[in-house]
């Protein structure tokens, strides 16, 4: 197949994984790289990248998750608005089995929930003119990947005059968790593969401040295996040569100054909220989305009461330390005994993104070899 065959040639493969193999004696020390996007992180164990990188380097997962960041407490919100008689909410499937702190979208369905599941939020706004005494909510969720299509259906919405529609505004951005995890000082990285999706969006200006400030290396990557490994050796070599930079080896997609159609539909709609708090991560200062006050017809927590609680993880659920980087999914005490896509007790667990789905996926068996072979046993709940 054309344009997708060229990025997963096993010759070429091989050849940048020769080059890496260079590289790792010059640096005399073991590598740690977080690639943020949980798209990556499912390439990365799909292909069996990480199996064939030198054992000097160390990938770690990182927060790019949408669905895995949510915290519990958001969830309960999502649930008791979908429990409204008076309410058709809709969502992406992603999102229909994240336990809350007592049940599920799913489950909530399964008792007589009106939720309905969407490929896209233009869609809720149909149902919206279907169902003229009902209010249709749609839950929007999501890094700056999504925001755009959020705003462009509000706009919409506007255009149209649909009032009985409305968000459950919970988009968060990908600059200030990053500069929370480098903030953290139980998490020394050398550098970062940079999320590809997020930066057809806001380009690679934004990123300018890991190399400033914290003189990290970043490339932006694609999510083929060719890509993910010319962004692995790209960073090497930025750490032999002891620079510290932005590059952008998605340039057949990503731009320095993004998707300005997209950036300027978002500012449109929304802004910044004070701190919006992150599921492992905590409370992080102007990291989410809010609806602006023009458009507070549209936005969920001005039409419906919300119990806007905090609520803390199941004690034996470890998302929060993967989501961080300071853990292995496999190092959860849970992770392919209590917690499984079948019966998830995390986020990480259930998304199509998240770590732990993807260490199931691609990576359980091995790991248990691994563990049989150094004694370990597995906790169960």
């Amino acid at each position: 197949m054309k344009y997708v065959d060229e990025f997963r040639d096993p010759h070429k493969a091989e050849a940048l994984l020769w080059q890496i193999e260079k590289l790792c004696p010059i640096l005399e020390k073991p590598i740690k790289i977080m690639e943020v996007c949980g798209g990556h992180t499912h390439s990365i164990f799909k292909y069996g990248i990480e199996e064939v990188l030198p054992k000097a380097i160390e990938l770690i997962h990182g927060p790019g998750c949408p669905v895995c960041v949510m915290p519990k407490g958001r969830l309960d919100d999502v649930i008791a608005i979908s429990q409204n008689p008076n309410v058709i909410f809709a969502t992406f499937g992603d999102a229909m089995r994240v336990p809350g702190s007592k049940t599920s979208l799913l489950q909530a369905k399964a008792q007589g929930a009106d939720i309905r599941m969407l490929y896209s939020p233009l869609d809720s706004l149909k149902i919206a003119k279907d169902n003229p005494d009902k209010e249709v909510v749609f839950f929007a969720l999501g890094f700056e990947t999504t925001a755009p299509s959020t705003a462009f259906t509000i706009l919409q919405a506007a255009a149209e005059n649909i009032n009985n529609f409305s968000m459950f505004c919970n988009h968060v951005l990908v600059i200030p968790a990053l500069q929370a995890l480098l903030d953290n000082p139980d998490l020394q990285l050398d550098g970062f593969i940079g999320p590809g999706h997020v930066s057809m969006v806001i380009g690679t200006d934004p990123y300018q401040f890991i190399s400033r400030q914290y003189h990290k290396p970043i490339v932006i990557s694609g999510f083929e295996p060719l890509d993910i490994l010319q962004s692995i050796w790209m960073l090497l070599q930025q750490l032999v040569d002891n620079r510290c930079e932005v590059e952008n080896q998605y340039n057949r997609l990503v731009e320095k100054a993004g998707n300005k159609v997209a950036i300027a539909a978002m500012n449109k709609v929304f802004e910044v909220r004070e701190t919006f708090d992150w599921r492992g991560l905590g409370d992080i200062p102007d990291s989410g989305f809010k609806i602006r006050s023009e458009y507070a017809q549209f936005d969920a927590e001005h039409k419906f009461t919300i119990p806007n609680l905090k609520v803390a993880d199941h004690k034996a659920c470890q998302c929060g330390e993967i989501l961080k980087g300071v853990l292995k999914p496999w190092q959860c005490k849970v992770f392919g005994t209590a917690c499984t896509p079948e019966t998830p007790i995390g986020t990480c667990m259930v998304s199509s993104e998240g770590a732990c789905a993807a260490y199931y996926k691609y990576g359980r068996f091995s790991q248990v070899v691994k563990e049989r072979e150094t004694g370990k046993e597995r906790v169960k709940v």
